[in-house]
């Protein structure tokens, strides 16, 4: 049996409600993970919850909704199931090991979420009106216009940022914001599961991504070393490892 919770010093929708209160409708969180492997893509998250889930998330006990890192598997595959059901819309978006490669890692993982984005507004059949985003802020995604200010600055006090444009760039956003969470766990989750999937593979097999998901722990680092890189490997993440 899985533990619920209440609502209580985890993330919320004060950031959201905020947004709301701006007559924005479909206010999405956008979050990536796999930022720092060595191998495999980088893959974001995007999730939109309507203003009546607020009742259900506070006068109800839920799976546990957090920064992905903070939960265990079983938690996020729990977490997963629920989001996908209770959400707005939800959409992922991948940024490939080729885009990783040719454009580095800043471009590729922005490419990934105009893609989560697009999925999101593609699957509801109607466009995201504002996204939050952990940290940082995302260029050229279709009528998401970024702010001209510091993300930093404005969002010294937690849930008193100021609106400008249709972003809002949230420093440890997975740690505040409701849907930013939701989106790092549903792209978890994700990514996860390819990696699993590609670790069956008899040419990626000695690398361990079944367990260590593409990041750099001592089997995949041994094995990079004894049989080299493959397709699936971030070339400026590995030269250190083969030199």
């Amino acid at each position: 049996m899985v533990t619920t919770y209440k609502r209580k010093n985890f993330p919320n929708f004060s950031y959201e409600k905020k947004v709301w209160k701006k007559g924005f409708r479909i206010v999405a969180g956008c979050d990536e993970v796999g930022r720092g492997c060595l191998a495999g893509p980088v893959v974001c998250g995007c999730v939109a919850f309507d203003k009546r889930t607020l009742k259900k998330v506070f006068h109800n006990y839920i799976p546990k909704i957090d920064d992905s890192k903070k939960l265990s598997p079983k938690q996020r595959d729990v977490a997963n199931k629920w989001i996908r059901k209770n959400c707005l819309t939800w959409g992922v978006g991948i940024g490939t090991v080729a885009e990783i490669n040719k454009g580095g890692i800043v471009s590729a993982t922005s490419s990934g979420f105009r893609r989560a984005v697009a999925n999101a507004s593609l699957r509801l059949k109607a466009r995201v009106n504002f996204i939050l985003v952990d940290a940082f802020y995302i260029p050229y995604v279709r009528g998401l216009n970024r702010p001209l200010f510091n993300a930093k600055k404005a969002n010294a006090k937690k849930g008193k940022a100021k609106i400008s444009g249709k972003q809002l760039a949230i420093i440890n956003g997975d740690e505040k914001s409701f849907s930013i969470a939701a989106a790092s766990i549903i792209a978890k989750v994700y990514r996860d599961k390819m990696m699993i999937l590609l670790a069956a593979e008899k040419k990626y097999k000695s690398y361990g991504w079944d367990k260590n998901k593409g990041y750099g722990t001592k089997i995949h680092i041994d094995a990079l070393k004894k049989l080299g890189p493959t397709k699936l490997h971030r070339k400026k993440f590995i030269t250190k490892y083969l030199s």
